[in-house]
């Protein structure tokens, strides 16, 4: 899934930074990942620490979250349950008329077919799990299933901003349900969906390790579509893109974002806290450095790497074909 902030090319890095900072065996760690998103991080700590806590506040992450941290051990008949949503036939659901091609509201973010497989299949989920026949665990694999797979027919320039005016070839491909894998742990881990200033005075662990959104842009809209089908609750979508009320984070406000972020240092009870961000950052590096340095010892570590475009004729602040990452790194 391409997602704004993603640490997926950036993982290996921040695996090694990480394990050259903490002086203990991984596997007697915790490691809780809480601005978690898609969870590439946690996912990649998963088999080597004691358990990843990993949350964020949209819902279509936690569904991603739930699977990809959450889910330890196998699940039963899963592969059978991806071949019965794919034989399912159309229907004419929510997604079709507000969201697909030749809908009622004239948007475009799926074509015509892919917008009622959608609805069929994301009706189906909820008999299934309405009736009993699947636990907990398997829905929240078919429902990452679905939205993994719908993401790679949405007829958008990336994120769910805006759609684009004809269906392009990938968008007209027929919707195929992918099963989407998880790594199997002995050990299990515990997944949330709260803001994360608040659920910091909840939890403790040994390694905190924090991806905030570092820009104006809110997740909530951006991804709205995605939520929409994984909440799968109708309302009145607002505007050409459909937009529900979505969360607006502090943390993409300029004005408020350093006081919310000191305040969650303050709060952290982990030993070992790593900040991302970048240059493209409403917090400088300095500012960052002095907050987090009242809280023990500090340092820095910077990658460059080819930054995320939404579109090619994006009018962004920043047009660079590259970015530097910043890793801060506090030892508290």
């Amino acid at each position: 899934m391409n997602y704004i902030g993603s640490k997926n090319k950036l993982s290996s890095w921040i695996q090694s930074v990480i394990k050259t900072e903490v002086d203990q065996p991984m596997k007697d760690l915790i490691f809780c990942d809480l601005f978690a998103g898609t969870g590439i991080i946690g996912r990649n700590f998963k088999s080597k620490v004691k358990k990843v806590i990993a949350n964020d506040v949209e819902y279509y992450s936690y569904v991603l979250l739930s699977n990809y941290i959450g889910n330890h051990q196998d699940l039963a008949d899963k592969k059978s349950y991806i071949n019965k949503l794919n034989a399912l036939p159309k229907i004419d659901g929510f997604i079709a008329k507000e969201y697909g091609e030749n809908g009622a509201s004239e948007r475009l973010f799926f074509s015509e077919h892919n917008a009622q497989k959608i609805d069929a299949i994301r009706q189906q989920i909820d008999i299934w799990r309405s009736s009993g026949e699947i636990n907990e665990n398997l829905f929240y694999f078919l429902l990452t299933s679905l939205l993994e797979s719908a993401d790679k027919v949405a007829n958008t320039a990336s994120v769910y901003g805006a759609f684009l005016k004809k269906i392009k070839a990938s968008a007209a491909k027929e919707i195929q349900i992918e099963p989407a894998k998880f790594i199997k742990t002995k050990n299990p881990h515990q997944v949330y969906q709260e803001d994360a200033n608040s659920l910091i005075k909840k939890i403790e662990g040994d390694i905190l390790y924090l991806d905030p959104p570092y820009n104006a842009r809110q997740y909530g809209a951006n991804y709205h579509l995605l939520n929409t089908i994984a909440l799968y609750e109708e309302f009145k979508p607002r505007g050409k893109t459909g937009l529900p009320d979505y969360y607006k984070s502090l943390y993409c406000r300029k004005n408020h974002v350093g006081e919310e972020f000191e305040e969650l240092i303050k709060n952290a009870n982990f030993s070992y806290i790593f900040l991302s961000y970048n240059n493209e950052g409403l917090m400088p590096p300095e500012t960052i450095k002095t907050i987090m340095a009242k809280y023990g010892n500090y340092h820095l570590e910077t990658q460059t790497y080819q930054r995320f475009k939404a579109d090619k004729t994006e009018n962004r602040n920043h047009k660079a074909s590259q970015t530097t990452e910043y890793l801060h790194c506090l030892k508290k």
